[in-house]
């Protein structure tokens, strides 16, 4: 703020003023320090001495010359002639009137027009500040005849220092881990720290205030048991996953609080594992940091970044009437065992613990070729040729040759994320290929069966580009490249291959109509062949 404080020292305080920051970042405060920078006995100053009848007014907010309005309850055109009626009044007792209007953003267009010609030309000695959270909603006109100053988000170590400074003025016994839970938990917000202390005071009655006390007066979720719900991701224990969610939901905390606690420590994992230590502003005790870089070193990143992603799933979902504690149970079942969720990212998160788990095994060529006791060697007076080998005999083999040649079960199983991967490009080509199933393969060709009467969908997954994307998607799941061939397949072979009942010709078309809000259109063979070659 050292344009402001310039301003008030040289006496060229601007009449109107935009404060513009997220909730509880201090732009009322700010103004109402403006306002005694103003008015104090020894002003205009930028240190107001705090204890002038003026500065105490302020403080107590009972000065009659510093007036703060709720746009969001007096945004009415009628509420703004009552201002501007009452502006061109002089100040009462101090130097300056100060308008501070908090919610500046709710004023109707109405409202706005009505008040600029007072805001553009105010009488003498009269400080408008605007507040607001949402400055994009302002009229313009109104934009362009403020000094507009943006209020960034404090970081938890400035909270946490303003809280330690109003500790220590109040002499109030409190954890030093208790502090930086509350810093941590205000988000950047100046009022909920202050208003979080305040309460824990109260629930302390006197007594020392403890992290376990901030964590009841918060209704967030016991830091163990968070520990305790990623161990179980961690050991892939969907069992242990179910029985931390029943614990999490039974501690009398509300689901959708616990879940986003679970996505601030999911976070907090993978803020650790990018950097590689645990930084300052996630610092609480020295046993937990330590507990926390352990379990980021010990949870693959794919997993912390996949259980972000389910948590902010389960978010939406409860936001749009879903039952939180469901979701919650959702959220550490799939994240501990990725086979029970058909997604990409699950099949991607399998592949990464499969290769772990051959990184952490010895090769078993090694193993067989250290004997409990090797015998002595004897020399063979005359060497014989050693008769020829295959190549695959005389080269080494990698360790992943095994999964060189791609396999019909692998494809199958790899065939619902193919088409979740497909979906996010083409939702279209994603429907088409909903209907086939892979059906036969060779080392450079992927068959895929449709149902005899699906020779629409059929022609149009046969499209170059189209084929194209499939194929890619394809190479992304199973990292193997092959062409993609379609044919029609009888319905009954293909309810024998998949165990499900198959879909009718009529029944495919039907689906894919209302999917996309087709028309079907009556005619020949050759004629939808073409409308449909066309529309591709």
């Amino acid at each position: 703020m050292r344009t402001l404080s310039n301003a008030v020292e040289q006496a060229k305080v601007h009449h109107a003023y935009l404060f513009v920051g997220s909730r509880g970042t201090g732009k009322t405060s700010m103004a109402k320090i403006l306002a005694a920078c103003m008015n104090c006995v020894n002003g205009p100053t930028v240190s107001p001495c705090g204890t002038c009848d003026s500065c105490v007014a302020i403080a107590n907010a009972t000065s009659l010359d510093v007036i703060e309005m709720d746009a969001a309850s007096n945004n009415s055109v009628d509420d703004i002639r009552d201002l501007r009626e009452k502006v061109a009044y002089a100040p009462v007792s101090g130097r300056h009137k100060v308008y501070i209007l908090d919610e500046a953003h709710m004023l109707s267009s109405q409202a706005w027009n009505a008040f600029l010609k007072t805001l553009e030309e105010p009488p003498p000695r009269t400080i408008f500040v605007l507040a607001t959270t949402e400055a994009q909603k302002v009229l313009p006109t109104v934009v362009d005849r403020c000094h507009r100053f943006d209020f960034g988000r404090p970081s938890v170590e400035q909270v946490a220092t303003v809280l330690a400074r109003v500790v220590e003025q109040e002499s109030i016994d409190i954890d030093p881990g208790a502090i930086s839970l509350i810093a941590r938990h205000a988000t950047g917000s100046f009022r909920d720290a202050l208003g979080t202390l305040e309460q824990l005071v109260t629930y302390a009655g006197g007594e020392r205030i403890e992290a376990p006390d901030v964590l009841a007066v918060l209704g967030i979720a016991d830091a163990e048991q968070l520990f305790a719900a990623v161990d179980a991701i961690i050991a892939a224990n969907p069992a242990a996953a179910l029985r931390a969610a029943n614990t999490l939901a039974e501690s009398g905390r509300d689901p959708g609080q616990v879940l986003r606690d679970l996505e601030v420590h999911g976070r907090e994992l993978l803020t650790v594992q990018v950097l590689g230590e645990v930084p300052d502003e996630l610092r609480v005790t020295v046993d937990r940091d330590r507990r926390l870089a352990d379990q980021a070193k010990a949870l693959p990143k794919t997993d912390a970044v996949r259980l972000l992603d389910l948590v902010s799933q389960a978010l939406d979902a409860t936001a749009n009437g879903a039952q939180a504690r469901i979701q919650l149970e959702l959220v550490l079942i799939k994240a501990a065992a990725p086979e029970v969720d058909p997604s990409t990212a699950a099949l991607l998160a399998r592949i990464e613990r499969l290769e772990q788990g051959l990184r952490s095994s010895p090769p078993a060529a090694v193993t067989a070729q250290t004997p409990a006791a090797a015998p002595e060697a004897t020399p063979d007076p005359e060497p014989r040729p050693e008769p020829a080998r295959p190549p695959s005999e005389t080269a080494p083999q990698p360790a992943q040759a095994i999964t060189d040649a791609l396999s019909l079960d692998a494809a199958i199983g790899s065939w619902p994320a193919v088409l979740d991967l497909v979906k996010g490009q083409n939702s279209m080509l994603a429907t088409a290929l909903a209907a086939a199933r892979p059906v036969a393969v060779d080392e450079r060709e992927l068959t895929l069966g449709f149902p005899s009467g699906a020779s629409f969908l059929k022609r149009k997954a046969e499209q170059d580009e189209h084929r194209r994307v499939a194929a890619e998607a394809l190479k992304t799941v199973t990292g193997h490249r092959v062409a993609l061939r379609c044919e029609l397949r009888e319905e009954a072979d293909e309810a024998e291959q998949t165990g499900e009942p198959a879909l009718s010709g009529e029944e495919l078309v039907r689906r894919f109509m209302e999917e996309f809000d087709a028309e079907e259109l009556v005619g020949d063979e050759t004629e939808l062949q073409n409308e449909g070659e066309a529309s591709g």
